[in-house]
């Protein structure tokens, strides 16, 4: 091979981030080089990371091969031990172009390899300008990274560090760029991204960035954000669903569960009621919203009970995208040194709760025939409803915004008959 070939696991800033580092390596004069970028959210994450390090040696024998991301930066002697790999870079690092010119020599010692500084002593996100972004209709921005909140089961701000937001006048340069380069769509990414601005001069919110992007910025048709934690949404937020038709109708909520017992255990902010409050908050403002929400079963001391409330949360909002996790212990966590529950009885919950999401889901695609949607047509015949719903697209230029009347489903996607192409 030749060139720089970068392998993306994990959350839309990793893939954003991706793209920077592609162009960091190059920046160097990087070649004959393979970036992984890590996540370390669970041992499955981990596992998958693993397994690509050793496929990618195989394949490409006398490539070097570079880690980085969240699993780097929280297990970095593992990565540093692997015979496959060539260095270890730490999250901060994997963004600066010295980095790739500093890299270690084939051969070295596993310590040697580690380029991970302490991720807690970074103060600044540092905006990073990209004009595109490899295989994707849509821009991502990173307006936000690192978390000060401690879940009990996870691992995450030690991979990132604490919260800091990129300052707004840089997001509305970045959107700008990418507009400019012809995205008619951008998605707002952090790791918690509702805390937006709490460590910038005048504490701006997410829901204010939002105003002002879209304000100084009209070229922007479509606006979403990638998740939110729904106890942090300001007044902004809220007035930007009920009056900003340019902010689609489609939340990702950091739920996790359904039972305030356990929400208590993993040290969550917000309460099953608090939950419910907000959907209905936002149905009442915008009634075409879907939700999507991560969940996780299995999680230590959770009983029958409590697994039958998380079901029964996603059932009574009407979760419509719903991401099942098994719980997975992460060393150095509070919640991997509670009480543990059977690996086969985690599985079989995730797998029951997943079934539930899948009956949402079938239910979702249901209410959506016979309406109208604007579709943006991606690069593989599919395309995206305003409230995030697949949609066939066969046969219609990527990037294209096109209306359209759902005609049915086939339990996946929704089908469509074109109303209006090649929209402005």
């Amino acid at each position: 091979m030749s060139g720089v070939e970068v392998i993306t696991f994990g959350c839309r800033l990793n893939t954003y981030e991706s793209e920077v580092m592609r162009a960091e390596a190059e920046k160097a004069g990087l070649n004959n080089a393979i970036l992984v970028n890590t996540c370390a959210v669970t041992g499955e994450a981990v596992r998958q990371a693993r397994q690509a390090i050793r496929r990618a040696r195989r394949d490409n024998p006398h490539a070097r091969i570079i880690v980085t991301g969240c699993a780097a930066q929280t297990e970095k002697q593992t990565f540093a031990e692997m015979a496959e790999v060539d260095a270890v870079l730490g999250n901060e690092e994997k963004l600066k172009s010295a980095s790739y010119r500093a890299l270690p020599d084939f051969g070295v010692s596993a310590e040697e390899k580690l380029r991970v500084n302490d991720i807690m002593s970074v103060r600044a996100t540092v905006p990073q300008m990209i004009r595109h972004i490899d295989g994707h209709v849509r821009a991502f921005i990173q307006v936000q990274n690192g978390c000060d909140h401690r879940c009990t089961f996870c691992i995450i701000p030690y991979g990132r560090g604490n919260s800091r937001s990129v300052p707004m006048g840089a997001v509305v340069d970045q959107a700008r760029n990418l507009v400019e380069s012809g995205y008619r769509e951008i998605v707002l990414t952090g790791v918690d991204a509702t805390s937006y601005g709490a460590d910038l001069p005048g504490t701006p919110t997410l829901g204010l960035l939002v105003k002002t992007l879209l304000k100084q910025l009209p070229d922007i048709r479509r606006l979403r954000l990638s998740s939110i934690d729904s106890i942090e949404a300001d007044k902004h937020l809220m007035d930007l669903i009920a009056d900003e038709p340019r902010f689609m109708p489609h939340l990702h909520l950091s739920l996790q569960h359904g039972d305030d017992m356990i929400l208590k255990r993993m040290k969550r902010r917000h309460s099953r009621a608090d939950a419910i409050s907000f959907i209905e908050d936002v149905r009442r403002l915008r009634p075409e919203t879907s939700f999507g929400a991560d969940m996780i079963a299995g999680f230590p001391t959770e009983t029958e009970e409590m697994f039958a409330n998380a079901v029964g949360l996603a059932e009574e909002a009407g979760i419509a995208h719903l991401h099942v996790f098994p719980y997975s212990p992460r060393p150095g966590t509070p919640a991997a040194r509670m009480p543990q529950l059977d690996r086969t009885l985690i599985k079989e919950r995730a797998a029951r709760l997943r079934a539930a999401g899948q009956r949402l889901h079938l239910t979702h695609l249901d209410n959506m025939v016979g309406t109208r949607q604007w579709l943006l047509i991606e690069n593989n015949g599919l395309a995206h409803t305003e409230n995030f719903t697949l949609a066939a697209a066969p046969g219609l230029r990527p990037r294209d915004l096109v209306q359209v009347a759902i005609t049915g489903h086939n339990g996946k996607h929704l089908d469509m008959q074109l109303l209006a192409a090649n929209a402005a």
